[in-house]
């Protein structure tokens, strides 16, 4: 008896719905009844049944078939299901219910959501610069400064740890202005200098090869090692633009 009715269990098969569909279906304006509507409708098309009888729904539900039958209506409506007419080898028509408007209208909620979230991201991590700058600067950032800074961000596609590493390098030189910072930038963007590591890496290149200019006279002698001199990331940039 148990046998059997584990066979009788399996042969059913299973009905696997995507976990996101269930935590935004109200966001999809489905409700409750639509969303186990739907469910009937899924698993009636894994066993390969691709347009049950309404009736056998219905029964299924515990309602009435014009209940069954007016919110299958409505979700073709609402475009969350369609139903597809196709012709066999022999002609013969057959319809079947199709959920891939479903399918669609999720993927863009949650292309829409990840666009949300990213915009959120970028207007905390702006404010957070806002806040940083303005305590380097001792002063509030003008609205064109604020706009440079959003620009750097929205436009430039600069990493907000790219420009605390521009500004921190500005601040090193004791020059508090928009303009010498964009075009520390702008320096790293033609050597392809986009994390904080790279600016790290760089450094340290730049300061290892001046102590070993300074540590060796034009005979080969060595002499007392002087301090290191700060980088100048915009000496390139401007050698470019003689």
């Amino acid at each position: 008896m148990a046998n059997d009715l584990m066979k009788h269990w399996i042969e059913q098969g299973q009905t696997v719905l995507p976990t996101l569909l269930l935590q935004h279906y109200r966001d999809l304006g489905i409700s409750n009844n639509e969303l186990v509507l739907i469910l009937q409708i899924k698993s009636y098309i894994d066993k390969g049944e691709a347009f049950p009888n309404t009736e056998e729904i219905a029964r299924n539900m515990h309602l009435p078939k014009d209940n069954v039958f007016k919110a299958v209506h409505q979700l073709i409506q609402k475009k969350l299901i369609s139903i597809e007419t196709t012709k066999d080898e022999n002609g013969i028509t057959q319809d079947a219910y199709s959920l891939s408007f479903l399918w669609d209208k999720l993927f863009v909620l949650l292309k829409q959501e990840q666009v949300e979230v990213a915009e959120q991201k970028v207007e905390t991590n702006t404010k957070s610069l806002y806040t940083m700058f303005e305590k380097e600067f001792g002063r509030p950032l003008s609205p064109m400064e604020m706009e440079t800074l959003v620009m750097w961000v929205e436009q430039d596609k600069y990493s907000p740890e790219l420009i605390q590493m521009a500004l921190r390098e500005a601040v090193l030189s004791q020059v508090y202005n928009f303009k010498y910072i964009d075009r520390i930038l702008l320096n790293w963007e033609k050597k392809n200098i986009r994390t904080k590591a790279q600016v790290e890496k760089e450094s340290q290149r730049f300061r290892d090869q001046t102590s070993k200019n300074l540590s060796q006279s034009d005979t080969g002698e060595t002499v007392k090692s002087e301090p290191v001199p700060m980088i100048n990331w915009l000496k390139d940039l401007n050698n470019d633009q003689n």
